[in-house]
Formats: structure tokens, sequence, C-alpha cells
């Protein structure tokens, strides 16, 4: 490729990647309208949702390493949350300075109403699962090899 093709708009990676992430957030938006969720509210209750009970408590620390997010986009995320009932948050006990996250049993329940979610969007993707494996693991790679430069 010449310098002249190298700064084009559609040769950039990043740009594509950019394109289909706000592509998919397009996609989520009404289903996840549906159950009173963000994208980025779905991204905690996922998270969350892995343990499916009232009992496992996350610190909002791990829980911001876990989804790459900042304690200033976290907070008012969680805030949200907390106030539609979904979670709660308390002080952890034997640290007062960090805060930990739990589901509500709304939380619990709302996930039975999530459970057809990633059916939809792969159905959207026109891929097969075997395509869609594939590319997950290349953007493991991907993600893998730029983390460590």
């Amino acid at each position: 490729m010449n310098n002249n093709e190298n700064l084009k708009l559609e040769n950039q990676l990043c740009f594509r990647l950019y394109s289909l992430t706000k592509l998919m957030n397009r996609h989520y938006s009404p289903v996840l309208k549906k159950l009173g969720l963000t994208y980025s509210q779905y991204l905690v209750m996922l998270v969350l949702w892995e343990r499916n009970n009232s009992t496992f408590t996350i610190s909002v620390k791990l829980l911001g390493e876990k989804l790459d997010l900042d304690s200033g986009t976290l907070s008012p995320l969680l805030k949200r949350l907390e106030k539609q009932g979904m979670i709660s948050r308390c002080r952890n006990s034997e640290d007062e300075r960090s805060v930990e996250i739990k589901l509500t049993d709304a939380g619990c329940q709302l996930k039975m109403k999530a459970q057809d979610i990633p059916a939809q969007m792969f159905s959207v993707t026109g891929m097969s699962i075997d395509e869609l494996h594939s590319l997950s693991k290349q953007l493991d790679s991907l993600l893998i090899s730029m983390n460590t430069k």
C-alpha cells in the first residue's frame, strides 16, 4: 500500500472497529430499552449475572477493571442502577474505602428477561457460529497483542 492508501479512512482498522461498535450499540439499544438498561449498565449486569445470586459482591474497583471503566464513568452508572433497584452498594466492612456492589432480587430476576439478548444480537450479524467464534478469537488475540505493547 502506498502512502496515500495508508491514510484513507476506509483502510483504517480503528475506523472499522469504531463503526462496528456504534452499529452494535444501535442494535442493542432498542432491546435493552425494554429492560430499562443502557449498554454500559447491561455490561455491569452481565458481570453480576455470572454468579446469579444476591450474595455475590464485587468491589467497584474490580468491576471497573473488568469493564475498563474509570470511577468517573462507573459511579453515576451504578447510582442509576441502584435507583432502579437492580443493585445495592455498600461499604466493605473490612475496608471502609472500598464500595461493593451486589444484585438485588430484582436484578437477579432481570436476568431471565435478558436471556435471549445474545441470540438476538447473533441473528443480526449474518455470521455462522464458527465465523463468530473465529472473529472472537482474532479480536482476543488483537487485544492481548496490543495490551502487551
